[in-house]
């Protein structure tokens, strides 16, 4: 007759055991392993969750610095526009009377027209003294707000500041320079109010 199998669990009951263990210490080193492997899980998903912190704090700082950067620009572009804004007012105020200086200027002209007259007539009397008086008081308050008078007589033709109306051949003066002067140019400031009128020397005749 053949010997019987021994069930399953009599086999695991005569399961030799190591040297020194016994089946509580087999027990656990099973619970320690599996102890362990918790732990390792429980680091890992430790490390996972500080670099997932440490990538959203990368992220922020970074739209922090893009919306520093935009202020800046944004505060820097302001304080230009108030500069420009602020040097845009000041040459408004500097030549916001050059239109009223310019309308008047005929005025000063037939003033010079009426002396220029009465010198050729010999008059010395009182009321040419008193057009040159009236006259100095009006290059006077010209002067006042900055219009000057061009004196461009036997200067060279500068087209910034003359305005020729005729060329006159001359043995005395080089070509291209002013010979005669038929009406005062201004300046306003750094700016031509009105070019002078002048003849300009076209060399000999």
């Amino acid at each position: 007759m053949k010997p019987k199998k021994e069930s399953s669990e009599n086999q695991k009951e005569r399961e030799p055991v190591a040297a020194g263990e016994t089946a509580e210490t087999q027990s656990g080193n099973k619970e320690s392993k599996a102890a362990g492997s918790n732990g390792d899980n429980e680091a890992i998903d430790t490390a996972m969750a500080v670099l997932g912190d440490l990538e959203a704090l990368r992220t922020r700082a970074e739209e922090r610095d893009q919306f520093l950067s935009l202020l800046q620009r944004t505060q820097a572009d302001f304080e230009n526009y108030q500069k420009r804004n602020q040097r845009e007012r000041e040459q408004e105020r500097r030549y916001w009377n050059g239109a009223l200086c310019l309308d008047l200027l005929p005025v000063l002209d037939n003033l010079e027209r009426a002396l220029a007259a009465a010198r050729q007539a010999n008059e010395t009397g009182p009321l040419v003294q008193g057009v040159i008086l009236v006259l100095n008081q009006f290059l006077d308050l010209l002067k006042r707000h900055g219009v000057t008078p061009i004196d461009p007589q036997g200067q060279p033709f500068d087209p910034n500041l003359h305005e020729a109306v005729m060329q006159q051949p001359s043995k005395e003066a080089p070509a291209n320079t002013v010979t005669q002067v038929f009406e005062r140019g201004f300046m306003i400031h750094d700016r031509v109010l009105r070019p002078a009128k002048v003849a300009v020397s076209g060399g000999v005749g």
